[in-house]
């Protein structure tokens, strides 16, 4: 077994997203620190989006200015149209992702834009990071169904994927945004999409709507995945979507993981400590985790 599986750390963007009240940036600056110190080398600071949709993404680019470069750690933000690129860009990050969604309705409450039109997008966007040289990771949301009803339909994943890795994006990220996925529909999927995108780097960006996370990530593992998607706490969220939950935890993630034998060289106890930091500024409804408050 190819025992090392990356983490991208999302509780920067995702886990911060949907909370109310205010985390200055010497706050977020302070959790990137002890994220680097345990071991984590990827990190998505904030999304370059409207402020006025996402408030807490307010601060983007006064963070990502501040952040000290460091070798072997990757800084990355999220955006969805090319005014959010030249933002990323302008701050210094040569990383960025970027998702569309397979549901026209989440699409619109999420994008302010139908499918077609966000895949137009979608290749200005990979064109303008790839004009600047700029590592990019493509996804699609809503792979595994949406909260509002649309139902998880396989064919129109691949033929989306078909259209993306078409413009050129070598890495793919599908989501389950609504946290409707379970282990057979996870096999159903990923049997397809690794056979069908061999030469394709998959990541996985799980969420623990249902309490089925952790299950989901160990069934994705078996199909090879590098890549996951994880939230210091288990925090995060779309503002979109009625009762969303936080991703998968950090912690749980490695937890469970380091059983099977991967090797994360990861401290497990240096996050959880930063989650419980975090826990005190923004109180213990945003978080999902469970090994943070058990690991002291």
């Amino acid at each position: 077994m190819n025992n090392r599986v990356e983490i991208m750390e999302v509780g920067l963007r995702d886990g911060l997203q949907n909370i109310r009240g205010d985390l200055s940036v010497e706050d977020r600056l302070f959790i990137i620190e002890g994220l680097i110190e345990a071991g984590i080398t990827n990190i998505q600071i904030a999304s370059f989006v409207n402020p006025k949709r996402v408030p807490q993404m307010a601060f983007a680019e006064d963070l990502a200015s501040r952040i000290d470069k460091i070798n072997g750690i990757e800084f990355s933000g999220l955006v969805f149209n090319q005014k959010g690129v030249e933002r990323a860009l302008n701050c210094g990050l040569n990383k960025i992702e970027t998702s569309i969604s397979i549901s026209e309705r989440y699409s619109q409450k999420n994008l302010a834009m139908g499918v077609s039109e966000s895949l137009k997008n979608l290749k200005d966007i990979v064109a303008i990071a790839k004009k600047n040289s700029m590592n990019i990771r493509a996804g699609l949301q809503c792979v595994w169904g949406v909260e509002d009803g649309d139902s998880f339909d396989q064919f129109v994943v691949i033929e989306r994927l078909k259209e993306i890795i078409g413009m050129g994006v070598k890495r793919i990220s599908l989501c389950d945004t609504s946290g409707l996925a379970n282990p057979k529909k996870i096999s159903k999927l990923l049997e397809k999409v690794v056979s069908l995108f061999s030469d394709i780097k998959i990541s996985i960006h799980l969420h623990n709507t249902n309490g089925l996370g952790l299950v989901n990530l160990f069934t994705a593992l078996d199909f090879g995945i590098k890549e996951i998607d994880t939230s210091l706490g288990g925090i995060g969220g779309s503002p979109f979507i009625k009762n969303s939950r936080g991703n998968i935890a950090t912690e749980d993630a490695i937890y469970l993981m380091e059983s099977m034998g991967y090797n994360m060289g990861i401290d497990i106890k240096k996050i959880s400590k930063l989650s419980r930091h975090l826990e005190k500024k923004i109180g213990s409804k945003y978080f999902s985790g469970k090994i943070y408050n058990l690991i002291k």
